[in-house]
C-alpha cells in the first residue's frame, strides 16, 4: 500500500466508495513527469505504474489499473470479483494523448483474478487480454491475471552489498544451467514439479556441494506452452506460477544468495508468441509487432518480433530487464537469440526480408535498442552481468557502448562450442587430421568477453546427450567426457554446463520427465560427477584460472602444435606469475611415458588433477603427485620436466612452493 494516487480531476462518474461496482477516474499513479518520460521513450520503471497495484484512495482500499492501448475504443475491466461482466468496470483514456487507461477499483483484494476486455478503434475488433504488466499470472494453462501485492523480505543484504565482485569479470564464474521443473521430480506427488520452495533446499544445497558460483535458469517468465521451456514468454513480469507465487521464487533466489551463488535469468526480448491473450494484435493494431510480416515474424519459432523502432515497445523491454534485476535481485541476464535480433535477413530466404535504409541487412533499430538496454542496465546495476547469446562473427558484442560495441558483458562462444564437440565426436585415430578445431578458438578467444558453454541446446533436438557424442567404448566415452569437461575449465573463458551434464546422463533433456539420477549408483557416473565438483574447486581456488579469461596476458603456449601425438600443453596466468597452472591434454587414448614439456619456473612441479585418476573412473596413469623439474631446454623454456601423460587425459600442474 505505499503508492499514493494522485488526483487528476474533481468530477467522477460514480460515487467513489461504493463497493466494487464502481471505477475511481479522477486518481492516477502517473505524475506528469512519468508521463513526460513515457511519451519521450525514456521510462525505464513502468512496472511501478502500469498494470495493477493495490493501493487506497480516500481511506478505501483497492487496486489501481493501468494500461496503454493507443488504440482501442474501450478499455475495461473483467475478472472473478464482477462476473466478468466488461460493462462494469471501465477504465478511462488518458486525455494527454500517451494512450494509457486507468481507473481505480475499490475494495477488491490481492489473489483476484482479472484480464482486460478491449474494443479496437480498427472494426471494433474486441478481444480479452492478459495484464503485460502482471506480476502474477494464473497456473497455465489457464491465461488470466493475478493481483498480487510484494510483501516479501529480503534477508541478502550482505550479498547485495558485495556481489560486484562475485560477478566481476576477473571472478570465477561456474554456471550450472538449469530447467526447473526437470531437474528433478517429487514421486510422492505422481512425479510432480519441485515446487521453488523445495527447490530452495535441494537445488541449492546441491549447486554448494557442488561448488558452482552462479546457477543460470531457462527461462521462468510465465509462459502458455510448458515444452517451449520458457523461450514462448507471455507474462513478461511474471515468474511462472507452475512452480508456486511469486514470492516463493523470491525465496530460491534469496537462499541462492545467501549461500553465495550468483542467480542469472534466460531472457527473451527478442520475439513472444502469437496467443490471443498475449502482446499479439493486443489493441486490434499490430502494437508491440511489427506490421510488416517480413519484420514482424520470425519464421523459426512461428512468433511475433518486437518493434524495436517504437518507444514504448523499447520501454516496456527496458522496464523488464531493470524489473527481474530490482524486485528479484537477479544477478544477471542471458539474453536470448541475440543474432536473430541483429540481422534482417536470420533464417530468411531472399525476398523474404525487408532490407534497411541502405539496403543492407542489419537490423539497425534493434541494435540500438541492444545498445540502450546495456546502457540502462549497467547505469542502474554496475554489479550485474548482462551475457549475450550471439552466435556469429558480429564485432563487439561485449565491447562498452562508448567504446562502439553492444554494450554486453559477456558473449557465448558458440564457436568454440562447435568446433570442440565437432573434434571430440570423432575417434582419436583421426584426430591429428583436425588438429586446428581443437586450437582454433586461441586465434580469437580474446576479441569478446566470452563464456564456454555446453549448454542445453546441445543435448536435445536429437543431437544427443553430450555422453553418446564420444566415440569408442564406454570407457573411452567417459574419459572424452571427462577430458572435455576439464578442458573447457583450462580453456580461457567462463564456464556453463546444462544440467545431467554433470554426472553424465546417457539420453537427451527431456522436459517431462527428472534427470536420471539413478545413474549415480554406477561408478563412472560418480566418477564424471567428482570430476566436475574437483574441477570447480580447482577453478574458485586457482586464480590463474580466471583473472585473466579475456587477456592475452593469462595465456601462453608451451606446444601447440603436436598433432601426430594429439597432445598441447599451454600455460594460463593470474596477476601472481608464480602461481601459474601449466595445463598437458592427450587427445588420444594412448599413454605417454617421460614426455617432456617446457615449464615457466624450475622447481617441483604438482599435480593438482588429473581427469584419469581412478576415482574418476580412469586408468590412474599420473606423476604420483610431484615431478622436480630439469635444467633441460625444452619448448623455448629454460627448465623442463619428464611426464607421463595419462590417456584421454588433462593433466594441471603447479609450482610447489
Amino acid at each position: 500500500m505505499s503508492k499514493t494516487l494522485k488526483m487528476i480531476k474533481k468530477a467522477g462518474r460514480v460515487d467513489p466508495l461504493k463497493g466494487k461496482g464502481s471505477v475511481i477516474n479522477e486518481c492516477s499513479l502517473f505524475s506528469k513527469q512519468d508521463i513526460y518520460l513515457f511519451k519521450e521513450g525514456k521510462h525505464f520503471r513502468l512496472y511501478n505504474l502500469l498494470g495493477s497495484h493495490a493501493t487506497e484512495y480516500q481511506g478505501v482500499t483497492g487496486v489501481y489499473f493501468a494500461l496503454w492501448a493507443p488504440n482501442a475504443k474501450s478499455v475495461s475491466v473483467i475478472g472473478d470479483f464482477n462476473g466478468w461482466n466488461n460493462t462494469t468496470h471501465p477504465l478511462s483514456a488518458r486525455w494527454d494523448s500517451s494512450g494509457i487507461w486507468e481507473g481505480f477499483i475499490p475494495h477488491i483484494k490481492d489473489g483476484e483474478v482479472y484480464k482486460y476486455h478491449l474494443i479496437s478503434k480498427n472494426n471494433n475488433y474486441s478481444v480479452d487480454k492478459k495484464d503485460p504488466f502482471a506480476f502474477y499470472d494464473e497456473i497455465a494453462p489457464r491465461t488470466a491475471s493475478q493481483i498480487w501485492t510484494d510483501t516479501y523480505t529480503w534477508s541478502d543484504k550482505e550479498w547485495m552489498k558485495e556481489r560486484g565482485v562475485h560477478n566481476s569479470l576477473d571472478a570465477p564464474m561456474a554456471t550450472y544451467e538449469m530447467h526447473l521443473g526437470s531437474w528433478r521430480r517429487n514421486a510422492q506427488r505422481g512425479d510432480d514439479y519441485l515446487s521453488y520452495k523445495e527447490l530452495a533446499v535441494d537445488l541449492v544445497k546441491y549447486i554448494k556441494e557442488m561448488g558452482y558460483t552462479h546457477l543460470e535458469f531457462l527461462p521462468v517468465m510465465e509462459h502458455p506452452f510448458y515444452g517451449s521451456w520458457g523461450y514462448q514468454t507471455v507474462g513478461y513480469f511474471a515468474p511462472t506460477s507452475r512452480y508456486g507465487p511469486p514470492e516463493d521464487f523470491k525465496y530460491l533466489v534469496d537462499q541462492c544468495h545467501q549461500n553465495e551463488i550468483s542467480v542469472i535469468l534466460d531472457w527473451v526480448p527478442s520475439h513472444f508468441p502469437s496467443d490471443q491473450h498475449g502482446l499479439s494484435y493486443f489493441d486490434g493494431t499490430h502494437l508491440y509487432e511489427h506490421a510488416d510480416h517480413r519484420k514482424g515474424f520470425h519464421p523459426d519459432w512461428k512468433s511475433q518480433i518486437f518493434n524495436y523502432g517504437r518507444a514504448e515497445v523499447r520501454e516496456f523491454l527496458i522496464s523488464n530487464a531493470l524489473f527481474w534485476l530490482d524486485k528479484y535481485h537477479v544477478d544477471g541476464l542471458r539474453v536470448d537469440a541475440v543474432a536473430s535480433m541483429l540481422y534482417l535477413d536470420y533464417s530468411r530466404k531472399y525476398g523474404e526480408w525487408l532490407p534497411n535504409e541502405t539496403g543492407g541487412n542489419e537490423n539497425v533499430e534493434a541494435i540500438e535498442f541492444l545498445k540502450e538496454l546495456n546502457a540502462n542496465v549497467y547505469k542502474n546495476f554496475p554489479d550485474v552481468q548482462m551475457i549475450a547469446e550471439e552466435s556469429t562473427a558480429w564485432s563487439g558484442v561485449s565491447r562498452p557502448v562508448d567504446h562502439g560495441g553492444l554494450g554486453f558483458g559477456m558473449k557465448w562462444n558458440m564457436g568454440w562450442m562447435h568446433d570442440n564437440l565437432k573434434y571430440f565426436a570423432k575417434d582419436p585415430i583421426h584426430r591429428k587430421y583436425h588438429h586446428h578445431e581443437l586450437t582454433f578458438s586461441y586465434l580469437y578467444t580474446f576479441t569478446e568477453n566470452f563464456v564456454n558453454a555446453l549448454s542445453h541446446d546441445e543435448v536435445v533436438h536429437e543431437k544427443g546427450s553430450l555422453l553418446s557424442k564420444m566415440p569408442g567404448d564406454d570407457w573411452q566415452k567417459f574419459a572424452n567426457l571427462r577430458l572435455l569437461y576439464a578442458y573447457m575449465y583450462a580453456h580461457p573463458g567462463k564456464k556453463l554446463l546444462f544440467m545431467g551434464c554433470e554426472f553424465a546422463q546417457w539420453d537427451e533433456w527431456d522436459h517431462e520427465k527428472s534427470l536420471d539420477w539413478h545413474l549415480l549408483e554406477h561408478a563412472p557416473h560418480q566418477g564424471v560427477q567428482q570430476l566436475v565438483k574437483d574441477l570447480n574447486a580447482l577453478y574458485k581456488t586457482n586464480p590463474a584460472l580466471y583473472q585473466y579469461d579475456f587477456s592475452s596476458e593469462g595465456f601462453q603456449w608451451i606446444d601447440g602444435d603436436n598433432s601426430d601425438q594429439g597432445v598441447i600443453c599451454f600455460v594460463r596466468k593470474g596477476k601472481d606469475a608464480k602461481k601459474s597452472i601449466v595445463v598437458v591434454c592427450n587427445l588420444t587414448p594412448e599413454t605417454y611415458h617421460d614426455y617432456r614439456i617446457g615449464v615457466p619456473h624450475a622447481g617441483q612441479w604438482k599435480e593438482l588433477l588429473n581427469s584419469d585418476a581412478k576415482e574418476y573412473g580412469g586408468s590412474g596413469q599420473g606423476n604420483l603427485g610431484v615431478k622436480k623439474s630439469d635444467q633441460i631446454a625444452w619448448h623455448g623454456q629454460i627448465n623442463s620436466v619428464s611426464l607421463s601423460i595419462p590417456p584421454l587425459g588433462i593433466l594441471f600442474l603447479s609450482a610447489k612452493n
